[in-house]
């Protein structure tokens, strides 16, 4: 009886892509890179209390993060025609393992920017590999991109849990939350290096695959959709917990919660859009997507009552989860299979994630945590705004 749960998704594995076992390592790598990204939130009020870190401080330390991940991202897409893909996924992704380890044992700040930096660098260069090899070995892509996208929610879903319980019930230190981080990204390149990632340099696939993209319309259309989306995310996702803390609507242990509700909306979105993508389109799907996560940030960040706020909490997670992977299906097929193309759509992208949380917490600095957050709305009308013009855009090209 238990072989056949196990043989239904072999199945169903072996009928959605044509390597199982390599996509399930790319599920494991995003599934850590997700637990690793919501951690730093967890983890930035431990830090800034023990460490004596400023609001200014701690944006930077969150922009160091999406530093390392933009130049990963770019250097990531390039690099394998040189090294191969396994070579540079693995030297590269071992930011994760490296950042996690250096944040637990020292709160210079110097040192705090270049372990930020580090996890950054990992989390670019898993991000890149695993959106395009997803892209390339699956049957229906914006369905995968989606499931992808849903194990990175997973990860991210179970960090907060594990920082309460480690530093509530079991009564251990902020750190060990840290390490066991640590942990899954040492485990995650043992399984990239047995896995079946190609390991041969391809120069002529890198000189075919930078001539076309950047003469694409779209690329840069769904590449400027990605740095407005990621504006509003990475700093959600950076500064969220803090926000509730410190402005004293919540406090620290329902704070932490916070993060995981929106994880957990962000999964059901995903897996509702993997299961949908077959029958929406997809580029009306993302103006209605943006519309709604301008109003549920909007009325969330309007109130300090507790009832109003977690339902739009809930709202605001169903609404960003698919936007991300569906952007990125919208892209041209030779596109995002090339990852010349992605590393450099993402990394650009990125830029969004490096200054917004830098500007919130500068913001904050000079006003207070609310004025930061309140900044993220010119962001929210932007993404709006180019959604609309990619549905228009779309409606033309059909």
């Amino acid at each position: 009886m238990r072989t056949i749960p196990l043989n239904l998704l072999k199945e169903k594995l072996q009928n959605a892509t044509s390597d199982p076992q390599l996509l399930l390592v790319i599920f494991f790598a995003f599934f850590t890179n997700g637990m690793m990204s919501t951690m730093l939130g967890s983890l930035l009020p431990f830090m800034m209390a023990e460490y004596k870190m400023s609001y200014a401080l701690g944006g930077m330390v969150l922009s160091a993060h999406q530093i390392g991940n933009q130049a990963a991202v770019f250097i990531a897409g390039f690099l394998p025609y040189l090294l191969g893909r396994k070579k540079s996924t693995i030297s590269l992704g071992a930011g994760i393992l490296v950042g996690m380890l250096l944040m637990s044992v020292t709160g210079n700040p110097i040192l705090m920017l270049i372990a930020f930096a580090a996890t950054g660098i990992g989390r670019g260069t898993m991000s890149n590999i695993a959106n395009v090899v997803v892209s390339e070995i699956t049957v229906n892509k914006t369905s995968s991109l989606n499931l992808l996208h849903a194990t990175f929610a997973v990860g991210a879903l179970l960090a907060p849990f594990l920082t309460i319980l480690f530093t509530g019930p079991m009564r251990l230190d902020w750190r060990s939350a840290a390490w066991l981080v640590a942990a899954a990204g040492l485990l995650m390149l043992v399984v990239f290096g047995r896995s079946s990632l190609s390991d041969t340099p391809s120069p002529k696939v890198a000189a075919e695959g930078g001539k076309s993209f950047v003469r694409s319309p779209r690329f840069w259309l769904v590449t400027a959709i990605l740095f407005a989306y990621l504006c509003t995310e990475a700093t959600i996702m950076g500064w969220l917990i803090t926000y509730f803390k410190d402005s004293g609507i919540m406090g620290g242990t329902l704070a932490q919660s916070t993060s995981s509700v929106l994880w957990m909306m962000m999964l059901a979105g995903r897996l509702l859009c993997a299961a949908f993508s077959y029958k929406v389109d997809k580029h009306k799907l993302l103006v209605v997507m943006s519309a709604a996560i301008a109003g549920f940030y909007l009325l969330m960040i309007s109130t300090r009552d507790i009832r109003i706020i977690f339902p739009t909490l809930m709202g605001l997670g169903i609404s960003m989860a698919g936007l991300y992977p569906t952007s990125l299906s919208c892209m041209d097929p030779s596109h995002t299979s090339s990852t010349a193309a992605v590393g450099t759509c993402i990394s650009l992208a990125s830029l969004g994630s490096v200054l917004m949380p830098m500007v919130v917490g500068a913001i904050a600095q000079h006003t207070d945590i609310a004025g930061g957050m309140a900044a993220i709305s010119v962001a929210l009308v932007i993404l709006f705004l180019l959604t609309v013009v990619n549905f228009i855009f779309s409606r033309k090209a059909d």
